[in-house]
C-alpha cells in the first residue's frame, strides 16, 4: 500500500480506537498520560509522509501499538480484561497486560528505529545496526520511566494507576526487561521481511 493510503487506514482506526477507549475511561487522567503517545505521533507521520514514508511493516507496528497503548488507557493497565484472562490461563500473581506494553515499547520501536537508522543514519546492515538498535530502545524505555517518576512526584497516589506497578518492587527493572526482549525478537524475526521491503522502497 502506498504510505499515504497507510497513514489513512492508521488514522481511521486510531481515531475509533480513540472514540471506543475514551467514551468511559476507568480514569480519565490516566486516559490522557497512556494515549499522549499517540496524538503526538500522528500529526508527525502525517507531516512526514511525503518526504520520509515509512515501510508498511513499520507503519503497521505502530497501528498496532497505538491500539494497545488506547486500550491500556481504557481500563488501566492492570484492569485490562484481556489481562485477567491471562492471568488466570498461565496462573500468574498479577494482570500481564502492562507487561506486554512494555514488549510492544521494544517491538515496534526497534523496527522504526532500524529505519531511521538506515534510511537517515546510512548506517550499514552489519552487526553494529542492532546493537545500535537495542541500546536506542533500552534509551526510550529508561526515559519513559523517568516520565513515570515525574508523574509519581507531581501526582503521588494520583498515579498509581498510570504506573500500573501492581505493588512490584521492581516493576521498573520488569519494563525495561520486557522492552529488551521485545527489541531483539523484532529484530531476529523481522529484520529479513524489513530489509525486503526497505529495498522496495529504492525501486
Amino acid at each position: 500500500m502506498s504510505n499515504r493510503r497507510g497513514i489513512v487506514a492508521l488514522t481511521l482506526v486510531w481515531v475509533a480506537a480513540l472514540v471506543l477507549s475514551g467514551w468511559q475511561p476507568y480514569d480519565r487522567a490516566t486516559w490522557w498520560m497512556e494515549v499522549a503517545p499517540a496524538l503526538v505521533a500522528l500529526p508527525i507521520l502525517w507531516a512526514s509522509a511525503r518526504r520520509f514514508p515509512l515501510t508498511d511493516l513499520a507503519l503497521t507496528l505502530i497501528t498496532l501499538h497505538g491500539i494497545v497503548l488506547m486500550l491500556g488507557g481504557a481500563y488501566t493497565y492492570a484492569r485490562v480484561p484481556v489481562g485477567f484472562a491471562m492471568q488466570e490461563w498461565l496462573d500468574l500473581a498479577r494482570n500481564p497486560y502492562d507487561r506486554f506494553g512494555h514488549l510492544m515499547q521494544g517491538f515496534v520501536p526497534a523496527i522504526v528505529l532500524r529505519e531511521l537508522l538506515i534510511r537517515l543514519g546510512g548506517l550499514r546492515r552489519g552487526w553494529l545496526l542492532p546493537v545500535l538498535v537495542l541500546a536506542c530502545c533500552l534509551a526510550v524505555s529508561a526515559s519513559y520511566e523517568l516520565i513515570e517518576f515525574g508523574a509519581a512526584m507531581a501526582l503521588g497516589q494520583g498515579a498509581d494507576e498510570f504506573l500500573g506497578t501492581q505493588g512490584d518492587p521492581w516493576d521498573t527493572q520488569w519494563d525495561m526487561l520486557m522492552c529488551l526482549i521485545g527489541a531483539a525478537t523484532a529484530l531476529a524475526t523481522l529484520s529479513g521481511l524489513h530489509n525486503r521491503q526497505l529495498d522496495a522502497q529504492r525501486r
